[in-house]
C-alpha cells in the first residue's frame, strides 16, 4: 500500500511537472508573441513619426525658401516704390517751379502792359 501511494504520488508529481512545463512553454511563447506584437506596434508608430518628421522638415525648407523669395521680392517692390515716390517728388518740384515761373511771367507781363499804357498816354 505504501509503495502504491509512493508510485501514485510520483506519477501525479510527474504529471504536474509535465503540465507545469507545458504551461511554462505556453506562457513563454505568449510572452514572446506579446513582446513581438508590442514591438511591431511601437515600430509602426515610430516609423510614422519618422515619416511625419521628414515631411515637416521638407515643408519647413520649402517654407523657408518661399519666405526668402518673398523677402527678396518685397525689397524689390520697396525699391520700386521709393523710386516712384522720388519721381513724384521731382514732378511736384517741377510743377511748383513752373507755377512760380508762370506767376513771375504774369507779373512781368502786367508790368510791361502798364509801362506800355503809361508811355502811350504820355
Amino acid at each position: 500500500m505504501l509503495s502504491s501511494m509512493v508510485k501514485e504520488h510520483q506519477t501525479n508529481k510527474s504529471k504536474r511537472k509535465e503540465t507545469e512545463e507545458i504551461l511554462r512553454k505556453e506562457a513563454s511563447e505568449a510572452g514572446g508573441a506579446l513582446t513581438e506584437s508590442l514591438t511591431d506596434h511601437l515600430n509602426v508608430g515610430v516609423a510614422q513619426a519618422y515619416i511625419n518628421q521628414k515631411r515637416i522638415d521638407s515643408q519647413a525648407k520649402e517654407l523657408h525658401a518661399h519666405a526668402e523669395e518673398f523677402a527678396k521680392r518685397s525689397k524689390e517692390w520697396i525699391n520700386i516704390i521709393q523710386g516712384f515716390q522720388s519721381s513724384l517728388k521731382d514732378l511736384g518740384d517741377v510743377l511748383s517751379w513752373a507755377q512760380t515761373i508762370q506767376s513771375d511771367m504774369n507779373i512781368l507781363s502786367s508790368s510791361l502792359e502798364y509801362v506800355y499804357k503809361v508811355n502811350r498816354e504820355s
